[in-house]
C-alpha cells in the first residue's frame, strides 16, 4: 500500500447507525409526520375526535420541528420574520379553528420541501472532499544529500523532492533532473500523458508515470494550481442565483404583509364595519389560513419532483428543481472535449506500412513490443491487434525503454524502435509519408512511428475518437437556438480537428481549469444563463460556476459531485431532451402559480366581504393545492 493510500485509511472507522440516518433526518421526521396525519384522519372517522387530535399534534412536532426550529434561529439571527414563521402561524391559526387536518398538511408539505433542501446541501460538500484525497499528504525532500519524508505543508519555495515512478506529484515545480510521462489529466483534461524533461512544469496532483524525477518546489502548497481548482470549486458554490437572491427578498415582504392583514382583520372589521369580536377573529383565522403558500409550494415542488423523476426514467440524474428550471433558459452550452465530446481512450485510426512488408505481422510484432508498456498509446495498440491477429504475443529477445521518446527492442537480430518522429528522425518521416502523416496530425491524430534496422517501415495513427451520438447532440442543440462552445486543454491543432467533426460552434484551446472560468463567466455575461459539460477533475470548477453543471455518468468523483445534473449512460443526447423536459416543467410551474394566486386572491376577498365560510375556505384553499398537482403530474409522461 502507497503512503498515500495508508495516510487515508488512517482513523477511518464504519459509522454508526445514527451518523448514518442523520443526513436524513428531516426526511424521516417528514415521512412519520404523514403516517400520522393519516393516522388521525382514521380516527376522526371511526374514532374518537380526542384521539386524533393527539394523532395532529405528533404530527405538528415531528413534521415541523426542524422548519420551525430554523425559522426562529433565522428570525433571531436577521431580526426578521420569514416563510417558515408564517407557516407555523397559519398550521396554528387552523389548529384554533378546529381544522386540525389542513394545519398538519401544511406542515408536512413544508417539511418535504425542507428535507429536500437539506439532503442537497449535504450532498454539496462531498466533492471538495474527493479533490482533498489527491493532493498527496507528503514529499520526498532532497536536503543535504539525504532523502527525507515531510509534510507538503512543510514545503518551501526551492526545495528539493524526488518524485519516483507511480507517484502523485506533491507541488507545482520545475524538473531539474531526469525525464519522464506525466498524466496531467487531473488538470488539464488531456487525455494523453506529457513528456516531460528538465526545466519543464510539473503540477500538484499529477501523476508521474514512467521515470524518477528531480523536482525543485515554485509555489507554496497554498498556492499551487491544484489548490486554485477545490478554492474555485468552493467560490462557485458559494454564489446564489438571482432566482434565489429575489426569493429571499420578496420572502421577507410576503410574511410583512400577510401578518399585518390578519392584525388587521382582528380589530378594524370590529370599529369600522361593526363586526363582532368572534366574526372578526373568525375572519382573521380564515385570513391567515387561506392566504398561507401551501397552494404556492404544491405549484413548484410536485411539478419539479414529476420532472426529476421522469428525467431520471431517461438516465438524466438532476439534483436540484433549481437546475432544471435553469436549463430551460439556456443561451449556451460549454463542453470539455476529452471523455466528453469524445471517448477519452486514444483508439487506432489508421495503419500505413512500407510496401512490400506483411503488414499483419509487422503490427503483431508491434503489440509485442508494446505489450510490455502500459502507456495509454501502447495499450490501445495492443487493444486494436489482439482481436485481429490470431497468435499470441510474444516477448521480444531484448527491451529498453526511452522515457519521453519510446521503446528499442530486439527481434531475432533485428533492431526495432517505435516512438516519436523525432525518435525515429523527421526527415525519414517526411520520406515516408510523403505528407500523409501532417494530414493525419492535422485531424487531430498522435502519430507513433516503426523503425526496423534503421529503416522507417511503418507508421500507426491513434486519436481520441469523437462519441458516435455527439454530432446528432450538438445539432439537436443548435436547434434549440443554444450556442455550443467547445473549452479544452488539448492544442489548437486537436481542438479544431475535433470541434470540426462535432460541429461545435466555438472553440478555446489550451485551456487550464481557471482559463475555462473565465470563459464561462464571459459566456455568462453574453448569453446569461449557461450551463458547462464535462467529466474530469479539472472541469469541476468550471462545473461549479456555470449556471447548470452537467457531468458525465463515466466521469470521475468530483465531477460527479460538483455537476448539478448527471447524464447516467453518457449519452449527450440526452441533454437536448432535458432542456425540452425544463421547459415543459416551467411552463408548467407558471401556470399553477397563476392558478394558485389567482384563487388565494379570491378566496381573501371573498373573506373580507363575508361570503366564503371556513369550510368552503378550506375546500378552495386545498382543492386548489390538488388541482395543481394534478396539472403537475402531467410532466410524469414522456
Amino acid at each position: 500500500m502507497s503512503s498515500e493510500a495508508k495516510s487515508l485509511s488512517k482513523g477511518i472507522q464504519e459509522p454508526s447507525f445514527l451518523e448514518k440516518i442523520k443526513p436524513h433526518a428531516e426526511l424521516i421526521a417528514a415521512s412519520l409526520s404523514g403516517v400520522l396525519i393519516a393516522a388521525g384522519w382514521l380516527l376522526d372517522q371511526y374514532g374518537q375526535g380526542a384521539d386524533s387530535i393527539v394523532a395532529y399534534l405528533f404530527a405538528f412536532v415531528i413534521g415541523g420541528f426542524a422548519k420551525a426550529k430554523e425559522g426562529i434561529e433565522a428570525t433571531f439571527e436577521d431580526k426578521e420574520l420569514n416563510v417558515e414563521m408564517l407557516m407555523i402561524f397559519a398550521a396554528v391559526g387552523s389548529a384554533i379553528i378546529g381544522y386540525w387536518t389542513e394545519g398538519a398538511i401544511l406542515i408536512f408539505i413544508f417539511a418535504v420541501s425542507g428535507a429536500l433542501e437539506t439532503y442537497t446541501m449535504n450532498k454539496s460538500h462531498k466533492e471538495i472532499s474527493s479533490l482533498m484525497e489527491l493532493q498527496p499528504e507528503e514529499a520526498l525532500l532532497i536536503s543535504t544529500g539525504y532523502e527525507k519524508r515531510v509534510p507538503v505543508s512543510e514545503l518551501v519555495v526551492g526545495d528539493h523532492i524526488l518524485i519516483k515512478p507511480g507517484e502523485r506529484v506533491p507541488s507545482d515545480g520545475m524538473i531539474i533532473k531526469g525525464q519522464t510521462n506525466i498524466d496531467e489529466a487531473a488538470i488539464t483534461g488531456e487525455s494523453m500523458p506529457v513528456s516531460k524533461g528538465e526545466q519543464t512544469e510539473v503540477f500538484a496532483g499529477t501523476v508521474n508515470m514512467t521515470g524518477s524525477i528531480t523536482v525543485e518546489v515554485t509555489k507554496s502548497s497554498n498556492d499551487t494550481l491544484f489548490q486554485k481548482i477545490i478554492q474555485l470549486v468552493q467560490s462557485a458554490q458559494s454564489e446564489k442565483s438571482p432566482s434565489q437572491l429575489f426569493i429571499e427578498r420578496f420572502e421577507g415582504t410576503y410574511v410583512k404583509v400577510v401578518l399585518l392583514v390578519v392584525l388587521a382583520m382582528f380589530f378594524i372589521p370590529h370599529f369600522l364595519l361593526g363586526w363582532s369580536w368572534h366574526e372578526s377573529f373568525y375572519r382573521a383565522m380564515i385570513l391567515l389560513v387561506v392566504a398561507s403558500p401551501c397552494a404556492l409550494v404544491a405549484s413548484i415542488m410536485p411539478a419539479t419532483l414529476s420532472a426529476i423523476s421522469n428525467g431520471a426514467k431517461h438516465g438524466i440524474l438532476v439534483k436540484g428543481g433549481v437546475h432544471l428550471e435553469n436549463l430551460g433558459h439556456l443561451g449556451a452550452i460549454a463542453f470539455d472535449k476529452t471523455g466528453t465530446l469524445t471517448k477519452g481512450k486514444p483508439e487506432v485510426t489508421e495503419v500505413i506500412v512500407k510496401e512490400g512488408l506483411d503488414k499483419e505481422n509487422l503490427i503483431w510484432k508491434v503489440a509485442s513490443i508494446e505489450s510490455h508498456s502500459n502507456h495509454p498509446l501502447a495499450q490501445a495498440i495492443v487493444k486494436y491487434v489482439k482481436p485481429n491477429i490470431k497468435k499470441e504475443l510474444f516477448h521480444p529477445d531484448s527491451l529498453e525503454d526511452i522515457p519521453g521518446w519510446g521503446v528499442k527492442a530486439e527481434i531475432n537480430g533485428e533492431q526495432w524502435k517505435i516512438g516519436k518522429a523525432a525518435f525515429v528522425g523527421k526527415e525519414a518521416v517526411d520520406r515516408f509519408s510523403g505528407g500523409k502523416a501532417k494530414d493525419l496530425a492535422s485531424q487531430g491524430n498522435t502519430l507513433v512511428f516503426i523503425e526496423i534496422n534503421g529503416e522507417l517501415s511503418g507508421m500507426i495513427a491513434l486519436k481520441d475518437v469523437v462519441r458516435e451520438e455527439t454530432k446528432l447532440a450538438i445539432d439537436h442543440l443548435k436547434k434549440q437556438g443554444i450556442r455550443t462552445v467547445m473549452l479544452t486543454g488539448d492544442s489548437e491543432k486537436t481542438a479544431q480537428a475535433i470541434a470540426a467533426e462535432s460541429h461545435v460552434d466555438e472553440v478555446f484551446a489550451e485551456c487550464l481549469p481557471e482559463e475555462k472560468v473565465e470563459h464561462l463567466k464571459k459566456l455568462k455575461t453574453k448569453y446569461t444563463t449557461v450551463a458547462m459539460v464535462g467529466d474530469g477533475i479539472n472541469d469541476a470548477p468550471a462545473l461549479a460556476i456555470a449556471n447548470v453543471g452537467i457531468a458525465m455518468g463515466e466521469g470521475t468523483d468530483v465531477a460527479l459531485e460538483t455537476a448539478d445534473i448527471v447524464l447516467m449512460k453518457s449519452d449527450l443526447t440526452r441533454i437536448a431532451e432535458a432542456v425540452n423536459l425544463s421547459q415543459r416543467m416551467n411552463r408548467i410551474i407558471k401556470q399553477n402559480v397563476v392558478f394558485s394566486i389567482s384563487v388565494i386572491m379570491l378566496l381573501i376577498s371573498s373573506n373580507f366581504f363575508q361570503i366564503l365560510d371556513l369550510p368552503f375556505g378550506v375546500i378552495g384553499h386545498e382543492g386548489s393545492t390538488i388541482l395543481v398537482i394534478l396539472n403537475s403530474l402531467r410532466l410524469l409522461k414522456s
